[in-house]
């Protein structure tokens, strides 16, 4: 069997028979979408921009975040993120957004970004939530922008009904381009990485029908019946936002936007379980975490992933036996060079598994398998913030999910998996030898992520591919290592090298793995049985 047939969930794969969104459309995927990868923060914000700037009365715009930053920039002075949104607010454009209440900055998080920008865009009409339905220890951590314009100017603006969905909130730090300079609003990360951090994300534009799922997606969400505001400080900050106890309702959803492209397109979701439960998944949802597990299973050319983490043991060992299984598959893995905080606490059980996870891949795949991270010219890391896997160029699954337990199980999570319907011509035409045939919109994503890591341009064949990655990072590794004499070769891949954690302090980074960094939100059978 080749296809979507091979790669999607069915209905009963995706484990949440609660949920509404596979009784939308005859299958439990959409076909007639288009889908554009959009690399980097400055990339997303520009086409963000003139999505919005399109909108009049009657329009509706429905995001969630994991943070927001009001006074984030969207393309310089004038376009910040809480200017425009209130912006249009105040000239009938029906703004609705969940954003995750968090905790306080003073603990590296964001619950006072996301209030104020909550407040600003709610005096101006518009209606933000800050969400606290979420598992103890976990987050809100969706990233989606879905537009949906009036029956009657469906066409208007750039491009008529739209979604986003990937890995970028609208916050500091996110605004980067392919130069990698940094956001000039930057946020504070591990001191390696400079006071103005180098920022690599991807975020997915969608049209077509997948955005009445991803739209379906929000409204689950914004319906459920449970009130968004646990406790007294949330209720108090929920008052101070401006916030109902529960959200208004929506309007009635419109018909699913028409056929745009020949691209076939599953929304996956993660939900925890959690009590109260929601009222769509109330065993929660791990529609992603299964999905991962189809599709290593049929890998047999090339995994490649981009991931904030590479720590969870379970998601190591799916693609150990994909590994083992198949002595042609290749596993090309890019992660940042050090955690986003490095510290006593955090850096050790950040490190710990990871390092397990390293050691357990490569003893199943031996020089098939590698990890790098990335730096700049000037040798200041990367850090990876991308959440994308592409399989022997036919399916690639982007969204805001890492490859870990807590993305899995535990968070809110949106991600979606494509499958192109037009064919490769360039060789090899069929690298995994079943039939499906590289698919054009794969192949491309993967071939200009590489470019951009090379410097250079690269060989279609994934293998060859994957060689030259490892020479440029050999040639640059060597560079270093004799001091950067000489002229500094091209390419921004460095071989991944986690500092090791010593062993007094193994103990408690990996208690501190297992409880706060990789929590695990299953049912309580899930977990006794290791399944998803």
């Amino acid at each position: 069997m080749s296809g979507e047939q091979s790669w999607f969930l069915t209905g009963a794969e995706r484990g949440n028979r609660h949920t509404t969104i596979d009784a939308r459309h005859p299958s439990p995927w959409t076909t007639g979408n288009r889908c554009r990868p959009l690399v980097h923060g400055r990339t997303y914000y520009a086409r963000l921009l003139e999505e919005l700037r399109g909108l009049g009365t009657g329009d509706l715009v429905c995001f969630t975040d994991w943070r927001g930053d009001a006074d984030e920039r969207l393309a310089g002075p004038g376009t910040e993120v809480g200017s425009v949104l209130t912006g249009l607010a105040a000239r009938g454009v029906l703004v609705r957004g969940l954003l995750w209440r968090s905790h306080p900055s003073q603990a590296r998080f964001s619950e006072q970004q996301n209030l104020h920008l909550g407040v600003q865009v709610n005096e101006a009409g518009g209606e933000i939530v800050v969400d606290e339905r979420v598992r103890r220890g976990g987050s809100h951590h969706q990233k989606l922008v879905v537009i949906r314009r009036q029956p009657n100017v469906r066409g208007a603006g750039a491009g008529g009904d739209v979604a986003f969905v990937g890995g970028i909130d609208l916050a500091h730090g996110r605004h980067d381009d392919a130069d990698h300079h940094g956001d000039p609003q930057a946020i504070a990360l591990d001191p390696r990485y400079g006071p103005m951090p180098a920022w690599h994300d991807l975020q997915v534009e969608v049209h077509g029908p997948a955005v009445g799922d991803l739209e379906h997606t929000f409204r689950e969400r914004w319906d459920d019946p449970v009130p968004v505001a646990r406790g007294p400080w949330s209720r108090l900050l929920a008052r101070a936002a401006h916030e109902q106890r529960q959200p208004s309702p929506l309007p009635a959803q419109a018909d699913d936007p028409p056929a745009a492209g020949g691209h076939a397109v599953q929304v996956l979701r993660t939900y925890p379980a959690r009590r109260p439960g929601y009222r769509f998944a109330p065993k929660g949802e791990r529609s992603i975490a299964r999905a991962y597990i189809k599709a290593f299973a049929r890998a047999r050319r090339l995994i490649y992933i981009e991931d904030q983490y590479l720590w969870c043991t379970s998601a190591a060992d799916l693609l150990a036996d994909a590994l083992r299984a198949n002595p042609g598959l290749h596993l090309i893995v890019v992660v940042p060079r050090f955690p986003d905080e490095d510290g006593r606490l955090s850096g050790p059980a950040n490190r710990i598994s990871q390092l397990r996870v390293l050691r357990r891949l490569a003893a199943a795949g031996g020089e098939r398998f590698a990890a790098y991270d990335l730096e700049r010219t000037d040798g200041r890391p990367i850090y990876v913030h991308a959440k994308v896997c592409i399989i022997d160029d036919v399916w690639m699954m982007s969204g805001s999910d890492n490859v870990n337990r807590r993305s899995w199980t535990h968070d809110s999570e949106v991600s979606i998996a494509i499958v192109d319907s037009e064919r490769d011509n360039r060789d090899p035409l069929d690298p995994a030898g079943l039939g499906d045939g590289a698919r054009v919109l794969a192949r491309t994503t993967r071939l200009d992520l590489w470019r951009e890591h090379l410097e250079d341009d690269v060989a279609v064949d994934p293998v060859t591919g994957v060689q030259a990655l490892a020479g440029s990072a050999a040639r640059l590794d060597a560079w270093h290592d004799a001091g950067g004499r000489g002229p500094r070769p091209p390419g921004r891949l460095r071989v991944h090298r986690p500092e090791p954690v010593a062993w007094w302090a193994q103990p408690l980074a990996e208690a501190f793995y297992r409880v706060v960094s990789d929590p695990d939100g299953r049912p309580l059978a899930r977990r006794l049985r290791r399944t998803y």
